[in-house]
Formats: structure tokens, C-alpha cells, sequence
């Protein structure tokens, strides 16, 4: 019986120890989130989704610069560039940066 009570103790203080860890990251104040302009080194598109068979935006030529404001996974980026005297929001592959997608 006091065995049963002191595991169930310890996984209760393991699970408030667990919670209390993941609250106190979800209130810390994130990173840099300042967009980083780049430039891009091939044409390339900015979809409106993050699939290569998303509705393109915008399409860049080598040498423009786009404001990167997220890396959303391994294979897309966030973009914010000026189009036609618009500012438009989409995403890029990032290997239109010479980056590979597993960084």
C-alpha cells in the first residue's frame, strides 16, 4: 500500500513538474522575429500556400529582395516583398535563397 502511494505521488510531481516546465516556454518571449532581408539567387515564386501547387502571387527574379519573416519548415519560408507597388505576403521554397531545405 505505501509503495502504490509514493509511485503515485511521484508521477503526480513528475506530471506538475512536466506542466509547470511547458507553461513557463510558453510565456517566454520569442525570439527575433525582425524580418531578415535576402536575396533570392534564381527565379522563383511566392506561392499564397505552402505547396508547389498553390496559387502564385508574385514571381521573383534572381538578385530581388524579400523580407524573410519566418521559417516555417524545412522546405518553405515566409516572405513579405513589393510587388507592383503592393506589398504582398506569401511563401517561398528556400532553396531560391541557395539554402538546402534540411537547415
Amino acid at each position: 500500500m505505501k509503495s502504490t502511494a509514493i509511485l503515485l505521488l511521484a508521477i503526480s510531481g513528475l506530471l506538475a513538474a512536466c506542466s509547470t516546465t511547458r507553461d513557463g516556454q510558453l510565456q517566454t518571449a520569442p525570439g527575433n522575429r525582425t524580418p531578415v532581408a535576402h536575396n533570392t539567387i534564381v527565379n522563383c515564386p511566392v506561392y499564397d500556400g505552402m505547396k508547389k501547387t498553390s496559387i502564385v502571387l508574385a514571381q521573383t527574379t534572381a538578385g530581388n529582395e524579400v523580407q524573410v519573416t519566418d521559417t516555417i519548415n524545412a522546405y518553405f519560408v515566409r516572405v513579405r516583398l513589393d510587388k507592383d507597388g503592393q506589398t504582398k505576403v506569401g511563401y517561398m521554397d528556400r532553396r531560391c535563397f541557395g539554402e538546402r531545405g534540411d537547415k
